[in-house]
């Protein structure tokens, strides 16, 4: 995976990580709510993505049919490490502080860091 995705992208691969193949309607109507895109906009994203490599499309019986190509693990690590870098000089105490300090994290996830932690401790 070389290319990022863009916000909206984002949007439309979430749509298919939670469920594929879709059609374009699928994908248009899943989206339609929150950002009232139109089936030209989300024709013109899934264009634009399968060109970058992120998604592909069958045809189907009635519709093309569109998976994603990308993992979403993958893409959430690459998307994490870019922006530990861009905001934090790629320190990950940096953001941890500053998220302690803005009272970011709530008590639970506090202690799921703490048992992450600890078990990466224990494997190492």
């Amino acid at each position: 995976m070389q290319s990022k995705l863009t916000d909206a992208e984002w949007k439309v691969m979430t749509v298919l990580w939670e469920r594929s193949p879709r059609t374009m309607m699928e994908i248009t109507n899943a989206l339609k709510k929150e950002t009232g895109w139109t089936k030209y906009t989300v024709m013109s994203f899934l264009k634009r993505m399968e060109e970058k490599g992120a998604l592909h499309f069958e045809e189907g019986e009635k519709a093309k049919l569109y998976y994603p190509d990308w993992k979403q693990e993958e893409v959430s690590i690459q998307e994490t490490e870019d922006f530990l870098k861009k905001v934090f000089y790629g320190k990950i105490g940096l953001m941890l502080n500053a998220m302690v300090q803005q009272k970011a994290l709530s008590k639970q996830e506090i202690e799921e860091l703490q048992q992450i932690l600890h078990k990466e401790d224990k494997e190492l």
